[in-house]
């Protein structure tokens, strides 16, 4: 293989940076962390935090070392820099939130994201929300409940959902016990087209 120039170098390098800031807000809110918690912790204003989500500050160690330690994660993470030659796919730190374990599995800024979901087995009242989005629910143990709008339904190993979040939704534990699935959330009007089973007999898609 020949040696890239200077300039793809430095092309990767400005494409890299460019997607600072988008991955800087999506830990951020995956986390659940406000500009203000994430300025106490860090020692950074939030107009400095929230320029550098934007892109309109170009992001420096001095900024991204105290980032990354209050989010508890590799800085690589935050610079979304793969391992050079190195065709590994890293393991992800969960995230806890609410009692619900969440594993990323997208790494790209924007877009749909991807996260494998343990709920613990619990008795828990439904409490709907609404939000911008589409959502896509796969169950891989377990049972997983759905409160939809009017609706109120148990899904199992298998069973898929998806979702306009603009509809008051709710989804957690039978209280039978834990169970696992596959959420996958995207802005609005970005619909999975996911089939869940095969045509049978010749029948059309």
């Amino acid at each position: 293989m020949g040696t890239r120039g200077a300039a793809d170098v430095r092309g990767d390098t400005g494409g890299v940076l460019a997607e600072v800031g988008p991955r800087l807000r999506r830990i951020r809110k995956e986390r659940g962390a406000t500009l203000a918690g994430l300025a106490a912790a860090t020692g950074i204003s939030v107009s400095t935090l929230s320029r550098l989500e934007a892109g309109l500050r170009k992001p420096s160690l001095e900024l991204l070392l105290p980032i990354a330690r209050a989010h508890r994660v590799p800085l690589d993470e935050l610079v979304g820099a793969p391992p050079v030659d190195d065709p590994r796919v890293r393991a992800t730190k969960p995230i806890v939130r609410g009692g619900r374990t969440h594993w990323p599995l997208t790494r790209q800024p924007g877009g749909p994201q991807a996260f494998k979901v343990l709920e613990p087995r619990r008795r828990q009242e439904p409490d709907p929300q609404t939000h911008e989005g589409f959502e896509w629910l796969y169950v891989l143990s377990g049972r997983l409940r759905l409160v939809l709008g009017g609706h109120d339904v148990v899904l199992g190993p298998g069973e898929a959902a998806e979702f306009d979040t603009r509809v008051p939704h709710w989804f957690g534990s039978t209280g039978e016990g834990p169970v696992e699935f596959l959420s996958l959330f995207g802005p609005q009007g970005e619909r999975m087209h996911v089939r869940t089973r095969p045509a049978r007999n010749g029948e059309g898609g």
